[in-house]
């Protein structure tokens, strides 16, 4: 067919899906264009991502949509993208966590709860020391959805933060709604409505209409929807893998080298890069700074420094806080001028 494959990449190893993406396109019989993007490209995007974001949204995957939407547009005017298939298949390896807890359901819950409070006392790091403590509360307790990034004790750096108000504010009416479901199911309602709608979906939107190109999501069809809305959870997840039966649904299309393969998504090596290649520019963002008076900036630099000796990964979280400083940068100290260029593709009255 007459079609064109995009997909970009990195040159760290292991964080680059590109000869995959070539090798199912010669295999399906489509042209495919590949996007390598360094570390030093990534800082000097962020600000003008930033800016198209409105908002500060801190998921790594717009690094890699802002640049394989820049390449698209100078060969297409619309592209299919696959967001959705995850929330409505069970694609995050996540959803299999309740096959692994269900020896939990046996224990009584008063003995869970001890649980619980011995695997408080384990040292961080001991394995299954997560587990046990999973095991031992509640899905609403321990499900936020994708979203989350600090844990409540973690937000002590924030200059605002209240107790008072929590993920499970967020989550309540939600989990409310899916009363009587399979845990499966309530953790897919719960991505639908938090992180599908208010990350997903506005990061593809912000990233490809910042360089004029239309995104449509096929999956989030109306009768695609209500078809994997019939899927069993069995169909969905199973212990060996995810998306089961859109895996087996695409078996005579996809190669098998695909449909086989461990879930990536859209991964990025800030972990990496923050710790060597940006770690001189994350550290600018944080000195130069004036938001002192809604974060701790020294604690900032501290997770920083804690980040770079290892081995702790700290990179999601300062992502996080790097993104919501260049935001406020930007739009509410004046202090960072994007560069926004002339519109590639102006509109001809």
């Amino acid at each position: 067919p007459d079609l064109l494959t995009f997909t970009v990449g990195f040159e760290r190893a292991g964080f680059s899906e590109i000869d995959v993406a070539a090798a199912s396109a010669q295999a399906i019989g489509v042209t495919h264009i590949t996007t390598v993007v360094t570390p030093e490209e990534i800082a000097a995007a962020v600000p003008e991502i930033v800016w198209y974001l409105d908002d500060p949204v801190a998921d790594p995957a717009l690094v890699p949509l802002w640049f394989v939407a820049r390449e698209a547009r100078k060969h297409v005017k619309v592209v299919l993208s696959g967001e959705g298939a995850d929330e409505l298949f069970g694609g995050y390896n996540i959803y299999r966590e309740p096959l692994s807890l269900r020896p939990f359901e046996l224990v009584p819950g008063a003995v869970r709860s001890v649980l619980g409070r011995a695997s408080a006392r384990l040292p961080d790091g001991m394995r299954g020391k997560d587990l046990l403590r999973r095991g031992s509360i509640p899905l609403e307790e321990r499900y936020y959805g994708n979203a989350r990034i600090f844990r409540d004790e973690e937000l002590g750096f924030l200059r605002t933060h209240s107790t008072d108000v929590s993920f499970l504010d967020v989550t309540r009416d939600l989990y409310r709604e899916s009363a009587g479901w399979d845990a499966v199911t309530r953790m897919q309602h719960i991505d639908l409505f938090t992180w599908l709608r208010g990350d997903i979906l506005v990061k593809a939107d912000k990233m490809t209409m910042a360089h004029s190109l239309e995104l449509r999501v096929p999956f989030l069809d109306a009768e695609v929807f209500r078809v994997a809305a019939t899927l069993p959870v069995g169909e969905r997840v199973t212990r060996d893998t995810t998306k089961y039966a859109l895996r087996q649904a695409l078996r005579d299309v996809v190669p098998a080298h695909v449909l086989e393969r461990r879930k990536l998504g859209f991964p990025v090596p800030i972990r990496h890069w923050l710790a060597d290649e940006l770690y001189d520019w994350a550290r600018a963002i944080i000195v130069g700074s004036s938001a002192e008076e809604l974060l701790d900036t020294r604690a900032v630099l501290g997770m920083l420094e804690a980040h770079r000796r290892g081995p702790l990964d700290l990179s999601r979280k300062l992502w996080t806080v790097l993104i919501f400083l260049v935001w406020h940068g930007i739009f509410v100290e004046g202090s960072i001028t994007p560069q926004i260029p002339e519109p590639h593709y102006p509109v001809r009255l």
